[in-house]
């Protein structure tokens, strides 16, 4: 596998028992890459706690941080980084769950996200649009992504919210240019009281 994905394999030695080398030596690289200039980003793969800290160093550098890892990976390790995604989401057949495994991240109420996000950045009028709403909630929330819901996209998950959203099409632009924006507000009849 390795030959045919052009990786190569570095080994790593544990000097001592009960440290873990591995880590410490991946930190060690990816500092060096970050202080050398050269990329824009950094994607760590874990669900370990470990690299908690590495991931806030290189956003306090102004580079973004693409997080992977289990459900299971510690809530400060997602909320370290820009962006989290689940691996569960990406399999295409679902592991069936076994004996013993680690119990694995609750996912966030989908409602209170969703309108505490509009709550934020919603117009006068209550409209946002729906690029803006999920801006919002990754901003707050980086591991959110509508497939850990059960859709594809963030679209379809908001309309399935009907019962507390109102959703609408707004078109923009002419002739062949006309482009369809869904524009996103809280339901009148569940609108916060006073204001």
């Amino acid at each position: 596998v390795l030959h045919t994905m052009a990786v190569q394999p570095i080994q790593q030695f544990a000097y001592t028992s009960g440290k873990n080398a591995t880590d410490s030596a991946l930190i060690i690289d990816a500092m060096d890459v970050l202080h050398a200039g050269s990329v824009d980003g950094f994607c760590l793969v874990s669900s370990d706690s470990d690299f908690t800290r590495l991931a806030t160093r290189i956003r306090e550098a102004g580079l973004v941080v693409y997080g992977f890892g289990e459900r299971k990976t510690p809530e400060p390790f997602v909320a370290a980084c820009d962006k989290f995604v689940y691996t569960e989401i990406l399999r295409s057949e679902p592991e069936e769950a076994k004996p013993g495994k680690e119990p694995v991240a609750e996912l966030p109420k989908l409602k209170p996200m969703i309108l505490n996000a509009l709550n934020a950045i919603a117009r006068e009028d209550g409209w946002t649009t729906l690029s803006a709403l999920g801006s919002q909630i990754n901003r707050s929330h980086p591991s959110f992504d509508p497939r850990n819901y059960g859709v594809s996209k963030l679209g379809e998950l908001i309309r399935q919210q009907a019962a507390y959203l109102e959703v609408k099409e707004v078109k923009s632009g002419e002739g062949d240019s006309v482009q369809t924006h869904l524009h996103v507000r809280r339901k009148a009849s569940n609108a916060p009281k006073g204001g």
